[in-house]
């Protein structure tokens, strides 16, 4: 019902910036919040962040608080993550969800593709 399509990823080196985007289309009016999770192989999928729609209130894993920012754009249905001082254990496979606002991946129901963010030392 919801269609999510993330952007952004790529190959930097460790202490770089870089902004990861989220289109979202389809029911997009039975979207609570908003959220960002990571996976490497092997490994679980990991909450980043979330947003909530209805006033923006925002939740951050330990391990990127204060470098990486949640933020949305009501008019355009995007959603953007902006990370900042990245270090080699932020490489993995991240993911747009929508759903509930939580830590909780099984809280979102629906997910986007994935995009690649590496970062080398």
């Amino acid at each position: 019902q919801v269609q999510l399509v993330e952007s952004g990823g790529g190959l930097v080196q460790a202490g770089d910036s870089l902004r990861l985007s989220c289109a979202a289309s389809g029911r997009t009016s039975s979207l609570y919040a908003m959220g960002w999770f990571r996976q490497v192989p092997g490994k679980a999928r990991e909450f980043v962040a979330a947003i909530r729609w209805s006033d923006d209130l925002t939740i951050y894993a330990d391990s990127v608080k204060g470098r990486f920012t949640i933020s949305r754009d009501r008019a355009k249905n995007t959603v953007a993550l902006q990370m900042m001082s990245l270090k080699p254990d932020d490489t993995a496979v991240y993911y747009c969800a929508g759903g509930r606002y939580s830590r909780n991946p099984a809280d979102y129901g629906s997910w986007g593709q994935g995009t690649q963010v590496t970062v080398s030392s």
